[in-house]
């Protein structure tokens, strides 16, 4: 909800020139194009900031997942969390032909989830209504954080990190 966040920023007067640009323009928009838009001096580096803490999200979870795994205070893991929750997160897919046909099957069982799909398979999709249970499958909650997730899945990261 790129919108709301631009609100959160205070920048809600740029939402119009966001809302002609896929994911991956605005990911990779520079102060230059910026000022080409005709967006003042402070507005085009708080954007540029702004979205250079996007791009640190990734990196970001993984930090609070080892916090949370070492057994530390889950305040600040939870308000990290929240902000988070309220920035443009693209659904993740893989570029993968042989995972295409799950991408497709993923996405027709949620087709309006605010993540997008569950690139973990379907043995992970029931985990989220699993109450207290604790499952040891492949790719989903363990105490010793689970097989990697794919570089960019930062739904799948920020599922973990709430699963922990």
């Amino acid at each position: 909800d790129v919108p709301a966040w631009l609100k959160s920023l205070r920048l809600h007067k740029y939402a119009a020139l966001f809302s002609q640009m896929t994911y991956e323009e605005m990911m990779a928009l520079t102060e230059c194009q910026l000022e080409a838009q005709n967006v003042t001096k402070g507005a085009r580096h708080k954007i540029v900031i702004s979205i250079q803490k996007l791009k640190e999200r990734q990196n970001l979870l993984k930090s609070l997942e080892r916090d949370i795994l070492e057994g530390g205070n889950l305040r600040v893991p939870l308000q990290e969390l929240h902000q988070m929750i309220l920035t443009p997160i693209k659904a993740y897919s893989s570029q993968n032909s042989s995972t295409e046909e799950h991408s497709r099957d993923a996405d027709s069982h949620h087709p309006s989830s605010l993540l997008g799909s569950d690139s973990q398979g379907s043995d992970c999709k029931d985990s989220a209504t699993a109450g207290m249970q604790q499952h040891h499958l492949p790719g989903c909650e363990g105490e010793s954080g689970g097989a990697p997730l794919p570089e960019g899945d930062l739904p799948g990261q920020f599922t973990r990190v709430m699963g922990k």
